[in-house]
């Protein structure tokens, strides 16, 4: 392969000069070696190393630079960064680390190219390419990144529990690279993670959603997660997946796992959409049902409720692992929560009332609430799983249907609580509400139509039963 090609950007031959002014050398490392040989498109993220200083580095490509970008400097890492033509380049000086059991940031002294490739996470990740001007191009391999590129192997440098326990987010870093990459984690590498799954625990939880979130938006999330649990480690970072684990036995009558389900389920919405939040849905639309779960010796196994607890807990879940407390888990919460209404709708006769009320509980969310119970048919039976599917095509039309002649979602009531103060000359009370409630149960009913004249009638109607005159 010819290494030349990767660096045929103007940025790289800037790199080589402003390096051999400082009498420095400079390699390219990391992803994009390994992206490049992998042919995963153009990298925009471009990490260099100098043996020496990487600030001074910036500086002076910055200065050679036509643009003249800012340089953002982190002094803490004694790392820095610019941005070129839709690139982002950061420079760090080769360093050795060394570090206590109680951090993952490491003690820091200058190093050589040698000691930089050895404080690499995976053997993949080591590559470097030359950017001297007296082996441009040339790869540096010294841990064969090539042959387990080849062989699709993710293994690290040095001794892996000397890597894992060093820097414990190098564990989720393995599991997200095998996930992404569909790569096998080499043998010893994954005992020695599951040897070291509770070095996490000096993990921030902003590092480890980030890992969490790239497992997610991969094509098939459930490698991730099957190796999270493998290893041991999901019982730490996501216990409420680990307790849907297992299928109890009562006289006879089982329940499905609902651990691995739930895996199927995110795969299935990973075919359908890129919404990362509709994946997390999907990822804790059954949590649920370990604390609501019940054997009856009339029914056999029941979760009553679970939707209701799961929309909580995933609350407790977004704030203990620092998530954002945003719209963004209110959608999560929602879809939870609402996750088997249309399953319900699609086992029963689809009336409109009942689509009207799905489409304004759900709102502008309700495509997607579809596609979270579409994703949730799992049965194995060819004959169940093509008439759960043809009902759910039943609804989706029902809901074009009335959302074309009702005008639901999102609506709000013809009539406001302003115009029903004025009508009967009232100030703020009970009242206002039990009025504008029988005309927004009405609409979604089907008694009156979703339109002004007809909830106004409605509207002097229930006031004189009430006991209320309009003064206009």
């Amino acid at each position: 392969m010819n290494y030349k090609e990767a660096l045929k950007h103007n940025i790289f031959n800037i790199i080589s000069k402003s390096a051999s002014e400082l009498e420095l050398e400079s390699y390219v490392i990391g992803g994009f070696a390994r992206d490049y040989i992998l042919q995963r498109g153009n990298a925009k993220d471009i990490d260099v190393v100098a043996i020496g200083s990487g600030i001074a580095l910036a500086k002076q490509v910055a200065k050679n630079l036509p643009t003249k970008p800012k340089v953002q400097v982190f002094k803490t890492y004694g790392t820095a960064m610019l941005r070129y033509d839709n690139i982002e380049v950061e420079f760090v000086g080769a360093r050795k680390e060394s570090y206590t059991e109680n951090s993952r940031n490491p003690s820091v002294e200058n190093g050589s190219l040698q000691d930089d490739q050895n404080r690499r996470d995976f053997t993949i990740n080591a590559l470097a390419l030359s950017l001297n001007e007296t082996n441009f191009g040339e790869l540096l391999d010294p841990f064969g990144g090539i042959s387990d590129l080849e062989q699709k192997i993710i293994r690290t440098p040095l001794d892996p529990d000397v890597t894992y326990s060093d820097d414990p987010l190098r564990m989720m870093r393995a599991i997200r690279f095998a996930t992404q990459l569909n790569f096998k984690i080499e043998n010893e590498s994954l005992k020695a993670i599951t040897r070291n799954n509770s070095r996490i625990k000096i993990i921030t939880n902003e590092r480890i959603v980030t890992e969490l979130n790239k497992i997610l938006e991969s094509e098939k999330p459930s490698i991730g997660f099957l190796l999270l649990e493998k290893t041991g480690l999901l019982k730490y970072i996501l216990p409420e997946l680990t307790a849907l684990k297992g299928i109890d036995e009562v006289e006879g009558q089982r329940h499905k796992d609902n651990f691995y389900h739930t895996l199927e389920v995110v795969d299935n919405i990973a075919i359908h959409t890129n919404n990362l939040w509709l994946r997390w849905a999907a990822l804790l639309h059954d949590i649920g049902k370990a604390p609501t779960k019940k054997f009856s010796k009339k029914v056999g196994w029941t979760f009553h409720g679970h939707e209701f607890e799961g929309s909580k807990m995933v609350y407790r879940l977004f704030k203990r692992l620092k998530m954002p407390l945003n719209d963004k888990m209110k959608f999560v919460q929602k879809m939870v929560f609402m996750s088997s209404r249309p399953i319900v709708l699609a086992n029963d006769e689809v009336t409109d009332s009942a689509v009207r009320r799905l489409v304004f509980d759900a709102g502008d969310y309700v495509d997607d609430l579809m596609t979270l119970c579409e994703a949730d048919i799992t049965t194995k039976n060819p004959k169940k799983f093509k008439r759960y599917h043809n009902n759910f095509k039943i609804v989706r039309e029902k809901i074009v249907e009335v959302e074309e002649r009702d005008h639901i979602r999102n609506f709000q009531p013809p009539i406001s609580g302003e115009e029903i103060m004025e009508t009967f000359n009232l100030k703020p009370c009970r009242q206002i509400g039990v009025i504008k409630e029988a005309i927004k149960e009405a609409i979604l009913e089907g008694d009156i139509p979703n339109e002004r004249d007809a909830a106004y009638d409605l509207m002097l109607k229930k006031g004189e039963k009430l006991g209320l005159k309009p003064t206009v």
